[in-house]
């Protein structure tokens, strides 16, 4: 593991609407954080992705190359040594930005220049999510989709952080998760 000063945290905050119980959720884990780890905040509603087509299997095969948002998100992702999907919980999986963003990594894995799943090996995956109910479980299937992507890149599974909360504030009130956020990253 790298020692604090080394480790840059990228929070993707993938909800659309801002300021949100999640994105508060995760800023308040976030100031828990050791002195000296870098924090980069990427809202993907700013950074807009085109649709993700699936190339695998049509012409070459070949995704075209990275650029504009979709770069600027791949070096974002590569320079992390953490990566924080904050993502309402919507229909009981990841908001379609969160989603998106994921798809594109499919794209990444497919260009050999790139080495992503190499680089990304080793790296930390953690999850953020409000959701509007008492009964966690139903966050399940979120906290899968993010640990069975960390396993297939290689990636150590940080956890879930989650919060309860559907009005805005709502989860300010929500004191076990509140206290989780303090050592959520520790």
């Amino acid at each position: 593991m790298t020692a604090a000063a080394e480790r840059t945290f990228l929070f993707v905050l993938g909800s659309t609407r801002t300021d949100g119980n999640t994105e508060q959720l995760a800023r308040r884990a976030a100031e828990q954080l050791p002195e000296g780890s870098r924090r980069e905040w990427v809202r993907l509603t700013d950074l807009p992705l085109p649709d993700f087509e699936d190339l695998r299997h049509t012409g070459d095969g070949r995704f075209p190359e990275p650029a504009g948002n979709a770069r600027r998100l791949l070096d974002a992702t590569l320079g992390a040594t953490d990566v924080v999907i904050a993502s309402p919980l919507y229909w009981y999986s990841l908001s379609t930005p969160a989603k998106l963003y994921l798809d594109h990594w499919s794209a990444w894995l497919e260009a050999p220049e790139l080495a992503f799943k190499d680089r990304m090996g080793g790296k930390t995956l953690w999850g953020v999510t409000a959701l509007a109910e008492e009964d966690r479980t139903v966050a399940d299937p979120l906290a899968g989709a993010l640990r069975h992507t960390a396993a297939y890149m290689d990636m150590r599974w940080g956890g879930l952080l989650l919060g309860n909360g559907s009005a805005p504030g709502q989860v300010q009130s929500d004191h076990q998760a509140l206290a989780e956020a303090k050592s959520f990253f520790a």
